[in-house]
């Protein structure tokens, strides 16, 4: 989602990619500007190539500032060249739209994105400064959140309507870098996009954490929403592709009138408990 709002904003003109990062804040720039820093760009906090060996969220905490933290932290690599998985380059990208359009984040997307999809009553935690995380803190239901998937499988496309262009789209789903080496072939190593996984099966993904999915299938055409609350999120999406990828290919035979009503009636009265804290 954040990633999709800095496409709003470059459809909009007001930022490019190739902005540097310290062009936003020049109130709140360390002393010293690094050639890392100088050179870090805003297309490499959406790859999480900002150049940082581990994620600076926590020293960004400690600054009291996280702006300020985040632009004072250590920057070890050339921006672009070494991927982590960083909290800090999310919230930054937040924080870029709060200072391009006046908005939060949560305020920005309503009216280009909730509300055309129909997705109502977002909640989005924020810092005291009143930017939202954007690495975390949405709150959504399994619904809204297959609708955002249904979104960009549309192609930025929504009831009839271009809401954000194709070419974004594309560019945000396509792997801009690769994420790790080795012979691994799990769903974290088919590269990574503008803040969105890729998947096998050409697939693509944005994560939540403990399993919470919105996938995106265009092989099969299908859109897919999950919540859950584990630790070993590879293994949901291993039967995805093990249990519901095989069936999504299958041709069935359409069931007979009689079953498809009585399949109604009972899905009508399907439940599951909500489960209590201990």
């Amino acid at each position: 989602f954040t990633s999709t709002a800095v496409g709003f904003a470059v459809q909009e003109k007001r930022l490019t990619l190739e902005d540097p990062v310290i062009s936003f804040f020049p109130d709140k720039l360390p002393l010293q500007i690094s050639g890392h820093l100088a050179a870090m760009r805003v297309r490499d906090l959406l790859t999480m190539q900002s150049g940082h060996k581990s994620d600076p969220i926590g020293k960004m905490f400690e600054a009291k500032d996280l702006v300020r933290g985040f632009l004072g932290s250590e920057i070890e690599f050339k921006p672009g060249t070494h991927f982590v998985y960083n909290n800090g380059a999310t919230y930054m990208l937040s924080a870029i739209i709060t200072k391009v359009t006046g908005e939060s984040l949560r305020d920005y997307l309503t009216p280009r994105l909730f509300e055309p999809l129909g997705i109502e009553n977002v909640k989005w935690e924020a810092d005291d400064r009143g930017v939202n995380f954007g690495a975390w803190g949405l709150h959504l239901t399994p619904e809204d959140a297959a609708k955002f998937a249904q979104f960009c499988l549309n192609k930025g496309r929504w009831n009839g309507k271009q809401l954000l262009s194709e070419g974004w789209i594309n560019l945000a789903t396509a792997p801009q870098c690769n994420v790790v080496a080795g012979e691994d072939r799990s769903d974290w190593n088919q590269g990574y996009g503008f803040q969105f996984w890729r998947c096998r099966h050409n697939a693509f993904r944005g994560d939540g954490a403990f399993g919470q999915y919105a996938i995106a299938m265009p092989d099969q055409e299908m859109a897919l929403a999950v919540t859950s609350g584990l630790r070993n999120m590879q293994s949901i999406l291993d039967r995805v592709w093990e249990i519901l990828l095989p069936a999504a290919e299958e041709k069935p035979a359409a069931p007979a009138p009689a079953d498809a009503a009585a399949l109604a009636e009972a899905v009508t009265h399907w439940e599951m408990p909500v489960l209590g804290s201990a």
